[in-house]
């Protein structure tokens, strides 16, 4: 029928205790709730809403376009066969010699990039035990800019970005001692929802503190000399 709607859906997670600030937001985007599924820790919303229509004046276009461009291949197929006919009996194996080759070439497989850990860099095992402060941050930080480091650490600051109330900003640093953490650099991820980290592992927290212990899995940012703040961009998150 012509005037049967058509949707598009769209699955969102969300982690329980958010659902309402999720549903506010989808609601503005016209996005109809259709189903949610409550769990222990996350609850599925599934929501739809009408597809928007294709102009019309932009459909008679692309057929007009086709209609062309079948009229110009065909008139290219006709010129190409009334020239005369090629003489088969000329030398048929030159031909196929001449034929460029179809296999293609093989090429190296690119190797990954390897992950960054105390075990296998001396680098930066010297800068999880270093000064904040220490210009071996900076250093690190430009020689290894959005290379992916991994390291067992802990929540040391945690704070709500902003005015928001779901975004904050996380002061991370090596081991496990927390708000009691000296050594080290300190780690930031700056404006991050819970999402954001990836939480992994057993017994998954519906939310993270000062103090929790994770094995941090990050994309290497940039160093602030100025406020000894090393920022990290979250890959992953595992529970210890």
């Amino acid at each position: 029928m012509a005037d049967e709607v058509k949707y598009e859906y769209k699955t969102v997670q969300t982690v329980r205790g958010t659902d309402g600030l999720v549903l506010s937001q989808m609601r503005k985007d016209g996005w109809e709730l259709v189903e949610q599924a409550t769990g222990t820790l996350r609850s599925t919303l599934n929501f739809r809403r009408p597809k928007k229509p294709l102009p019309w004046p932009l459909i008679g276009t692309g057929a007009a376009v086709l209609v062309i461009l079948a009229i110009v291949i065909g008139t290219a197929s006709v010129l190409g066969d009334g020239g005369e006919k090629k003489d088969v009996s000329e030398k048929p194996a030159a031909a196929a010699s001449e034929r460029p080759s179809t296999t293609p070439t093989p090429t190296a497989a690119k190797p990954a990039a390897q992950v960054i850990t105390p075990q296998n860099n001396p680098e930066f095992a010297a800068l999880l035990k270093a000064d904040r402060c220490d210009d071996a941050n900076l250093d690190f930080a430009t020689r290894h800019e959005g290379q992916t480091v991994a390291f067992n650490g802990s929540i040391v600051h945690m704070a709500p970005h902003g005015g928001y109330d779901t975004r904050y900003d996380l002061l991370l640093g090596p081991g496990d001692k927390g708000p009691k953490t000296t050594a080290g650099p300190a780690f930031k991820y700056e404006d991050v929802n819970i999402f954001d980290l990836e939480l992994t592992g057993k017994n998954i927290p519906a939310t993270v503190g000062a103090g929790d212990e994770f094995r941090f899995v990050a994309e290497v940012g940039h160093f602030n000399a100025g406020q000894c703040l090393f920022f990290l961009d979250p890959i992953s998150t595992e529970t210890r």
